[in-house]
């Protein structure tokens, strides 16, 4: 058990670190139109993904999703992550690397809003007052800033909102991954060929390297949520939850030392409101863990 636990932590690190050196990634391809990435980010990604498939020979779509809804609600899913993909895209080619960072350190809060506007799931202290500081940064950077910070709370919510419906839908995440992102490939594909017939597609400059790029942007988009999978399976949430801040550090770290992004006084406060809620939102994921443990422990001390 411990051997795969510690996989499973490994699994987890690799996923993290893989996206908070996105930015490095997506700025290769600067020069490239940031809808054009996404179609061929949304198109390999497909290619990669019904390949990994068909290799699994011991299961089929139909084994894991059986009813029409659920089919549906994959287009749904999978447009929302396509949307939260292009904004990300966009956003690391058009510098705004650290609002991209914030967007994903405030994820977590987003999610416990969700559950409790939608799950009905009830908040605790620790939760409200985080959720108060990180709404506190976001006003004070908007007023002293002068600028909504769009990118961020679009990235958030858009991936809050799929983990939300992914969550109701209790699906496998390889078969959900697959139909997801073959339901976009018909409008990547076409949007590529469009490019293509209009001489105004990357792909009609002979660049290799840029080719190449575009080419790996379904296995680099895969693979990380593959690791997340296989993490997701052999530890906890609470587990994923700490390790997940490994991606917007990375982020904001490359930022503000790669790429010399602004870092104003507005950032500072907006930040650190913040990360100080997200130790409030730790320490009572700790608190409860710790509680966890000792409930287990307690009915194991009770077997005869």
């Amino acid at each position: 058990m411990k051997s795969e636990y510690r996989k499973g932590l490994i699994y987890g690190l690799l996923c993290y670190c893989i996206w908070g050196l996105f930015p490095l990634y997506w700025r290769l391809l600067d020069h490239v139109d940031s809808i054009e990435i996404l179609a061929h980010r949304m198109l390999w990604s497909g290619v990669f993904m019904v390949t990994l498939f068909v290799g699994l020979r011991h299961m089929r779509l139909r084994d894991h999703i059986q009813h029409r809804r659920q089919w549906l609600m994959l287009l749904l899913t999978g447009t929302l992550i396509s949307f939260n993909w292009g904004l990300y895209i966009w956003a690391i080619n058009h510098g705004y690397i650290l609002q991209s960072s914030l967007g994903y350190y405030i994820n977590p809060l987003v999610n416990v809003l969700l559950g409790s506007l939608v799950l009905h799931e009830r908040l605790n202290r620790a939760q409200a007052i985080a959720l108060i500081l990180a709404l506190a940064g976001v006003l004070y950077f908007t007023v002293d800033n002068g600028q909504f910070p769009i990118i961020s709370l679009g990235l958030a919510f858009s991936f809050g909102i799929y983990g939300l419906l992914k969550k109701k839908m209790g699906l496998n995440a390889t078969p959900a991954l697959t139909v997801e992102t073959i339901w976009m490939m018909p409008a990547a594909l076409a949007y590529i060929t469009f490019l293509c017939a209009k001489g105004q597609s990357a792909l009609n400059v002979v660049d290799w390297w840029t080719w190449l790029l575009l080419l790996l942007a379904g296995a680099v988009t895969a693979i990380p949520l593959l690791l997340y999978g296989k993490a997701a399976e052999r530890i906890t949430l609470t587990d994923l939850g700490f390790l997940q801040y490994v991606s917007p550090t990375g982020q904001f770290l490359i930022g503000i030392l790669v790429y010399k992004e602004s870092f104003t006084i507005a950032h500072i406060v907006c930040f650190a409101c913040i990360w100080t809620g997200l130790s409030f939102f730790t320490i009572d994921l700790l608190r409860h863990r710790k509680t966890a443990d000792g409930h287990t422990v307690v009915k194991k001390m009770k077997l005869p």
